[in-house]
């Protein structure tokens, strides 16, 4: 597999209603109000798109940017969940999906109903750190080992003053309170994530697969969105959650992860270094960059459950006013002043410019034509 170095990187409705707007092409979608672009600017019509929840604040952003820069043009985009957003353009549904979680093969092949016999392809275009926030009153930052955080979330350690968090946290005023872990309920890229790196970094404790669903029979309370857990976890003493950190605010404290023999906070430059190192996935075309990261790097001052969310776009779409959009948009969000934008919106790392390089690349070789 070949390694990508890419250096530092700082890193409106639902499916159902889109559905209707999607038009009934046996290809690809129609853009929801035709358009052209020029030279990047100058672009008209109304782009729909879902997915991820984790990328609204920088969704927000762009979305103003884009359209400030472009006042003929309108981006919706509803935030259903990761797996909800890949769902939409596989049905035709959207014009392009959010995704903190690449397309799956069988996704892959799905996909060429609607996008033509090149399919989708996965571009990354938001990085950031997941927290591990808790709600215990007068503590604020807590250290902890992989397979603790596993224990704590599979509910095989059920109090805050429990012996393993208090080995690593002798000074901590950690109260006798139950712990509440709450999890997403909708299938989400940041889910994939989270189990991801607790199934690479804990193996011994974390016996399930990674997987967008939350495993079933583990205890706790369950929430919509990435909002949605955030503000269960606020209302809720003793409760942890794992979230997209731009949604984490507040009085919630959060966890240092143990890398190496260190423990290294949250923060935009320690995703960056944790991606560092990434590998593009095998088998794919040139132009998908789906990337499959190290969660058990002891790479100092890399921080592991990082997320990489995708621009999730057809190769093909079916004119020329469709496509033109989606690539304006799509470059504009990969700009340095989209990056920017996003990094200041969501404190996502931007991309670097190796990366950002590929992504481009890979945007602009959307096409029209039909099957």
């Amino acid at each position: 597999m070949k390694v990508l170095r890419m250096g530092r990187m700082a890193a409106v409705l639902t499916v159902g209603a889109l559905a209707v707007t999607a038009c009934g092409t046996d290809n690809v979608v129609s853009p929801g109000s035709g358009g052209t672009t020029t030279s990047g600017t100058g672009a008209t019509g109304i782009l729909t798109g879902t997915g991820a929840s984790s990328i609204s604040a920088a969704m927000d952003a762009w979305k103003a940017g884009f359209e400030s820069a472009n006042p003929g043009a309108k981006i919706q985009y509803s935030p259903e969940g990761s797996g909800a957003g890949r769902k939409g353009l596989i049905a035709g549904a959207v014009q392009f999906a959010g995704s903190d979680a690449f397309l799956k093969d069988a996704e892959l092949t799905a996909a060429q109903a609607k996008c033509g016999p090149a399919g989708a392809i996965n571009i990354p275009w938001y990085i950031s750190p997941i927290a591990v926030a808790f709600n215990v009153e007068g503590v604020k930052d807590l250290k902890l080992d992989a397979g603790t955080v596993a224990k704590i979330f599979r509910g095989d350690i059920k109090n805050w003053n429990d012996p393993a968090i208090k080995a690593a946290n002798p000074d901590a005023a950690l109260p006798d309170l139950a712990i509440t872990p709450v999890h997403r309920s909708d299938n989400s890229g940041t889910t994939e994530n989270f189990t991801d790196y607790l199934a690479a970094a804990a193996t011994s404790v974390w016996t399930d697969e990674k997987s967008g669903d939350w495993p079933a029979s583990l205890p706790g309370e369950n929430a919509k969105g990435t909002s949605g857990v955030v503000k269960t976890v606020t209302e809720t003493a003793g409760a942890i959650t794992y979230a997209d950190d731009s949604a984490v605010t507040g009085s919630l404290g959060k966890v240092e992860l143990k890398v190496g023999d260190s423990y290294v906070p949250v923060t935009a430059e320690a995703a960056a270094k944790a991606v560092d190192a990434a590998t593009v996935v095998a088998g794919r075309s040139a132009n998908d960059l789906s990337l499959k990261l190290d969660r058990t790097t002891t790479v100092a001052g890399a921080y592991p459950a990082v997320l990489v969310s995708y621009g999730v776009f057809c190769a093909s779409y079916p004119d020329a006013a469709t496509a033109s959009l989606v690539k304006s948009f799509g470059a504009f969000v990969l700009s340095d002043e989209g990056q920017k934008q996003a990094a200041e919106a969501a404190k996502s790392a931007p991309l670097s410019t190796e990366l950002a390089g590929k992504a481009k690349a890979a945007i602009d070789s959307i096409s029209s034509g039909s099957k």
